[in-house]
């Protein structure tokens, strides 16, 4: 009896140690003080890899255990202060975890757009913006003890099925985006260099660090390897759901953005996910876990999504005990749990001999690294280069009104019939807006939000343009459940010029552990609308809210409704945002990430991770790549104040592969192999890719009264069609300011072997011979890639 009090003793301490948050002080704790910092770990001139194993020889086997969990109690006798893992930082900085209270000094933190309608600027110079704002927030929450410095963000998985819930999390459907999203975020966020396009930070750093780049302001982490898009649906759930992906989906869809955010963001941790991909967790993935590494050429560390080993013993079945799940990923390369299961098994699991020392101290050997390139083991952080952040640089005005633009650049005017819009706000004496959103300021954040700052509804925004601004809430709440606030909607836009109805989404129909199982408006919204419509005689400007795409063809089609504007979860500066483009002060430029499906695509298997159509079973494809249906509104759609025109004025005609492009001992085989008929190049034949890039120089027109910024959309499709090939794919864009009635040059880069390959059933990436046609919106100039 005593050893099982013992026992149930050594586990309510382990669950309490790791569930509790990081204590609130003036002041982070941290290693290294006098007269503990002459152990060599502390010793800043030596280098990273030889303290972080100085650090490890002193540990015993409890010791290191306890630091293969997200919550890491201290060690007194070395003076090592507890630390918590788990921060949070998707869109700002989030109440999501316990590394981050919002209880001392600091009370609140910026909260930028979600990540999906901030994908919609197509703007990688925001992109990067915004992330280093997070991260110079971060930063100084951490010099006050409110936060940690390592960050499970961002989530970059691809929003494959419009019903996913954490779609809104993500930059979108393509992987081409979602990539470069990636990689600006992780630069901006760990101090890093940011993007050379559309006019970047490429001059300027954040971070002086060493010149072989190891030191970090932060630690930002690229999350969910991978195949994850699927919270519950039917009988599935992300806990147990097997990812069945083919070879050819797989290299390219699910792995490009992870590849570039390790490769070119230089991502610092990388989460592995709850659901198993072809029948092992992806946790287990020692071939997935180990080319991260090897051949990606990761430095960082590598965490479970939360219980994500204990479900491979408990809820997926595919360890026969806990100690052979704890074997199985410590083995693959998983090096930290979030979660209690590593401190209560691991131990058990070395003495069965499943796991061994050296099993344990490489999980520490990354973890250590991660930390001593944050400085945290380099004394005292006041006297170090971002000692100084502090509150100041929290919820400043630049970080305010970057938010505003943010949310500017994002939105998308989807309709706007007979140029409605902008309104005149000499025009306007009164104005109705109505919706259970419009004056909701928490309904602006979605998914992974803090504290904001200032938020402004919508109701504010648009009261900040005409005073006389009534409103009604229409329904109840965003689930529309009952009409119970039809009449008094009705009555209030009766008595209005203009009305604004603001529909959509909220976290109560799609969010985290949450999947929709429509894509139709929720409840009664779409009766709202039509009743508004049918009793008021006038134009209405219908405001989508919320992340999935929704089936809204019914106002697409309605001349009634003159004008619909997805503006996503806005954020805290939402309410002048959406006011600003209803008014004109902002000339909308923002594009779709997402295609809108129509309803009839609920009938498609949400498990069927297949991205290719499958006519044989009516399987109609997925995203603008390959899905072979009907739209509501096509990846890529959105409108302007303005119009535009293109026009290709340098481009080359033809590309030649020959043979100093080829690796000299493939090149004869290579030409073998197309003598009988093989059309097209291995992409590791080719000995330099980087010789083969070339700039596609645009002129963009802008032939409306309005000055705007623009996105270009540069797509390419391939006359060569083999199996699987792509109807077509977005090869480059890039946002670019234009002026009324003149021209504007923009210019994209191209590499040929990562925009213009595609890769086969086989999984290898392959460049084709013959024409690749290059598309802009009305225009294309066909280029040849020959040997």
């Amino acid at each position: 009896m005593s050893q099982w009090i013992s026992t149930l003793l050594k586990i309510l301490t382990i669950f309490f140690s790791i569930s509790q948050p990081i204590t609130t002080h003036a002041q982070p704790k941290f290693p290294c003080k006098p007269p503990h910092n002459t152990y060599p770990f502390c010793n800043t001139s030596l280098s990273i890899p030889n303290r972080a194993q100085s650090l490890i020889s002193l540990l015993t086997l409890q010791e290191k255990i306890q630091q293969l969990s997200n919550g890491v109690n201290p060690i007194p006798r070395l003076s090592l202060p507890a630390y918590q893992w788990w921060s949070e930082s998707l869109h700002g900085i989030a109440t999501n975890g316990p590394g981050v209270l919002f209880n001392g000094t600091i009370k609140s933190a910026t909260s930028f757009p979600q990540v999906l309608l901030t994908a919609a600027s197509f703007n990688r110079t925001l992109w990067f913006s915004i992330a280093k704002a997070i991260g110079i927030e971060a930063r100084a929450m951490y010099n006050v003890g409110q936060a940690g410095l390592t960050f499970w963000a961002p989530n970059i998985n691809i929003f494959r099925d419009p019903r996913w819930g954490r779609g809104q999390e993500t930059p979108g459907e393509d992987p081409m985006v979602t990539a470069a999203y990636a990689v600006e975020y992780v630069k901006g966020f760990q101090g890093q260099f940011g993007s050379e396009g559309d006019g970047g930070f490429s001059e300027k750093r954040v971070l002086e660090g060493s010149e072989n780049g190891e030191g970090l302001m932060l630690s930002a982490c690229c999350k969910h390897f991978t195949a994850y898009d699927l919270e519950k649906w039917g009988n599935f759930s992300r806990y147990t759901f097997n990812a069945k992906v083919s070879k050819q989906d797989f290299e390219d869809t699910y792995q490009p953005p992870f590849q570039s955010c390790i490769e070119e963001g230089k991502a610092s941790c990388l989460m592995c996910s709850y659901n198993q991909v072809n029948g092992v967790p992806a946790c287990a993935r020692h071939d997935l876990l180990q080319k991260v590494r090897d051949e990606w050429g990761f430095k960082g560390y590598i965490t479970s999504d939360c219980d994500a080993v204990a479900i491979i013993y408990d809820y997926q079945n595919y360890a026969l005990t806990p100690e052979d799940a704890v074997a199985d990923v410590l083995k693959a390369g998983m090096d930290i749990n979030c979660g209690t299961y590593l401190l209560l098994h691991t131990e058990s699991a070395v003495k069965q001999g499943k796991v061994q020392q050296k099993d344990i101290d490489l999980a520490l050997f990354n973890l250590f690294s991660v930390q001593l390139r944050l400085g945290l083991f380099d004394g005292d952080p006041e006297k170090q280069q971002f000692g100084k952040l502090g509150p100041r640089d929290v919820c400043t005005n630049e970080h305010r009104n970057l938010a505003l633009e943010a949310a500017r650049q994002g939105i998308v005017l989807l309709k706007n019939e007979n140029k409605f819009l902008p309104l005149n706000k000499k025009r306007v004496a009164s104005l109705a807006i109505i919706g259970p959103a419009a004056n909701d300021t928490s309904k602006l954040g979605g998914g992974y939000t803090g504290i904001p700052c200032n938020p402004k509804s919508l109701l504010e925004g648009h009261r900040d343009y005409i005073r006389d601004t009534s409103f009604a809430t229409g329904c109840l709440n965003v689930s529309c459940d009952s009409k119970d606030g039809f009449k008094e909607a009705i009555h209030v836009a009766k008595e209005a010029d203009v009305i604004v109805v603001v529909m959509g989404l909220d976290l109560s129909q799609e969010t985290e552990d949450h999947d929709r199982v429509s894509l139709m408006l929720p409840g009664k919204q779409m009766d709202l609308v039509n009743a508004i419509a049918h009793e008021s005689k006038l134009p209405l400007i219908l405001i989508i809210m919320g992340g999935g795409p929704l089936d809204v063809s019914f106002a697409k089609e309605d001349p009634r409704i003159a004008s619909i504007l997805w503006v996503g979860y806005p954020g805290e500066a939402g309410g002048q945002a959406v006011a600003d483009v209803i008014f004109g002060k902002f000339n909308p430029g923002g594009r779709l990430p997402v295609t809108w499906y129509p309803e009839s695509f609920t009938s498609v298997p949400m498990n069927d991770m297949n991205m290719r159509a499958d006519p044989s079973r009516n399987y109609p494809g997925r995203t603008y790549r390959f899905y072979t249906g009907e739209v509501v509104y096509e990846f890529g759609h959105g409108l302007s104040y303005s119009s535009y025109a293109y026009k290709f004025f340098a481009v080359p005609d033809r590309i030649s592969l020959s043979g100093s492009f080829i690796k000299t001992d493939l090149y004869k085989k290579s030409l073998y192999e197309r003598k009988y008929g093989l059309n097209y190049v291995y992409i590791n034949e080719v000995a330099s890719c980087d010789a083969l890039r070339f700039y596609v120089h645009i002129s963009v027109l802008n032939n409306g009264d309005m000055d705007g910024s623009h996105i270009v959309m540069l797509y390419s499709r391939e006359e060569n069609k083999f199996r699987g090939v792509p109807q077509k794919k977005l090869v480059g864009f890039t946002r670019v300011h234009t002026e009324s009635y003149k021209a504007t040059e923009a210019s994209i880069l191209i590499d040929p072997c990562k925009h213009l390959s595609t890769v086969n059933e086989r999984g290898i990436r392959i460049l084709s011979l013959g024409y690749h046609v290059l598309m802009l919106e009305g225009v294309e100039h066909p280029i040849l890639v020959k040997t």
